[in-house]
């Protein structure tokens, strides 16, 4: 069982929920960040759906939940989870109706022709629902009419939405085949209430539709690796979804490593308890010798490790060339490398992917997108940029060996979309960095009074006093005369006893400027410009100028016109 859908609309406390665990406040940022499993046996959902199963038997041996992320940005994960789902859950908050990633998930479906089940969750925030628990069904006739005439209100605005998606769809109650229409399920993930009906549906239409698929004795296994950790007194250890087939401890499977596709014996196979999560478990795992699909799975191989997480397993059995390439195939990741681009690192192929996916739609360049803890081998790859926004590394839920490198930025964290938040901030603010140190060093546009009778130092250095007639003046401002003639930087900048970096229209300051005599280079009375090179006069016409600046401009254009009549064209 898949369960999808837009973030936040509450996968992840549905789950919780049936399992009575609390998964999603472990979760970073409360979104699942990698797809996880749960178990539950058939008892287990007899029990939860007791005052509506009636006469109904089962005979399937129970439900396997896969969680996948909320973020809209993990579309590889969710169709990883999505295609190897026999049916989905697709929840949907009923206030907000289909979302952007409700539309992701419908393709999947779609695309998988995975048949499913709407959650119309978060019925407890509507009027009259608040506090209710249990199953939906034998409420109907307890709840006041006007608010199941708005809960049909919102389930009838749901349906037509579906419609416009290409789905009929309708509350399962109301529903004769479910080959040709999608029920809808209204509960609460919170309080729990028609979450029984939800089992019930699900464990109804896995019984018609899958019990025939139950027999896989012959079927090779195939699964996927959902996370490699390190366990206390075991070492390097896979969790992983067996999907088909049976696994067996001693067996040898097919899998992606950090040194490629590697036949690994397996050494050991653990399972969760019943209702445990897979990547949280409340339990330890319990050894057993063989398991059968589809599963929850821990698996301890013999041997390098170093296994990728994402990457897909397959038992080592016929022609071994060919499942080499499928799992190569699936382990690439989808993105093409730039010669100038960030450094992408990972815990997970389908967080990579993710991660990968979600700078592209922000037409972030990627040099370099590998599985890993980020190395000094990484941060040597991002210096090598010539742009400065690109000498970033990113580090996905990853350890990084080296803090510091040179001018080298990296954006660490658990979540991906504070990921794509931190690296826009940083390339902005890389940005206007390197603006404002353009900007210092470009000259911009001023226009000076040399003041009469305000001479101090005629010469070594000259400190004579200046008004500002328009634009502002710096400290290393290059002075000409309105006969283009340069005369030199301005040296300092004082008012009174105080020092200044630069002086605004209407000021009058003292300058002192070396190489020049008051009196022969430049007399009182006379008007400077700042000497603008033509390169500069370019940049700075794309620049926001006020209009005084700009009037200046024209003035330094037309006086260098006199004798270069195309100059700053």
């Amino acid at each position: 069982m898949g369960v999808l859908g837009h973030v936040d609309h509450g996968k992840t406390s549905l789950l919780d929920n049936i399992r009575g665990g609390v998964v999603a406040s472990r979760e970073a940022g409360g979104i699942t960040q990698h797809i996880g499993a749960t178990e539950v046996p058939i008892q287990e959902i007899l029990k939860i759906c007791k005052d509506i199963v009636g006469s109904r038997t089962f005979r399937i041996p129970g439900l396997l939940f896969i969680d996948t992320p909320g973020h809209e940005s993990f579309s590889s994960l969710r169709i990883r989870g999505g295609s190897i789902a026999d049916i989905a859950v697709l929840v949907i908050d009923i206030r907000e109706g289909i979302m952007p990633q409700t539309r992701e998930s419908l393709d999947v479906l779609k695309k998988f022709k995975t048949p499913f089940v709407v959650a119309a969750n978060k019925v407890d925030l509507l009027e009259g629902f608040s506090g209710m628990k249990g199953a939906f069904i034998p409420t109907t006739k307890t709840i006041a009419p006007a608010r199941l005439e708005e809960l049909d209100n919102k389930l009838f605005q749901l349906s037509s939405q579906m419609y416009r998606e290409g789905f009929s769809a309708d509350r399962y109650d109301r529903i004769s085949d479910f080959t040709r229409n999608v029920a809808i399920v209204p509960l609460s993930a919170k309080s729990g209430y028609g979450v029984p009906d939800l089992l019930m549906v699900l464990a109804g239409l896995a019984q018609t539709f899958l019990e025939s698929q139950l027999r896989n004795e012959d079927e090779t296994a195939e699964g996927t690796i959902l996370e490699v950790r390190e366990e206390k007194g075991m070492g390097e250890v896979s969790d992983a979804i067996l999907y088909s087939g049976v696994i067996k401890r001693g067996e040898t499977v097919l899998t992606g490593t950090v040194n490629g596709i590697r036949a690994l014996k397996v050494k050991g196979i653990f399972k969760p308890k019943p209702l445990d999560e897979i990547r949280d478990p409340r339990d330890r795992f319990l050894p057993v010798s063989e398991v059968r699909a589809a599963s929850g799975i821990r698996i301890l191989f013999q041997g390098e490790g170093g296994v990728i997480p994402g990457s897909p397993f397959k038992e080592a059995t016929g022609d071994l060339i060919t499942l080499k390439n499928s799992i190569e195939d699936a382990i690439k990741s989808s993105f093409k490398p730039s010669n100038e681009g960030i450094v992408a690192k990972a815990d997970t192929v389908g967080g990579l992917e993710a991660l990968v996916y979600e700078l592209g739609r922000i037409n972030v360049p990627i040099k370099k997108a590998e599985v890993g803890p980020v190395s000094k081998r990484d941060f040597t790859e991002a210096s090598t940029n010539s742009v400065p926004e690109n000498k970033i590394v990113i580090a996905f839920n990853v350890p990084v060996e080296v803090k510091d490198f040179q001018d080298v930025k990296v954006i660490e964290n658990r979540v991906i979309y504070s990921i794509k938040d931190d690296l826009v901030k940083a390339r902005e603010e890389i940005r206007q960095k390197e603006v404002e140190e353009k900007r210092k060093a470009m000259t911009f546009p001023c226009k000076l009074l040399v003041m009469e009778g305000n001479v101090f130092r005629i010469s070594k250095p000259a400190i004579f006093g200046v008004r500002v007639l328009g634009g502002k003046l710096r400290a290393r401002t290059q002075l000409m005369k309105i006969d283009g003639t340069s005369v030199g930087p301005v040296k300092s900048i004082r008012t009174g006893e105080q020092s200044l970096e630069e002086a605004g229209q209407g000021e009058e300051v003292a300058i002192a400027m070396d190489g020049i005599t008051v009196g022969r280079q430049i007399k009182e009375g006379e008007v400077l410009y700042s000497d603008i090179n033509e390169r500069d006069f370019r940049i700075l016409k794309e620049e926001n100028l006020n209009v005084d600046e700009n009037m200046i401009m024209e003035e330094i254009k037309s006086l260098r016109r006199k004798t270069s009549p195309f100059w700053g064209s």
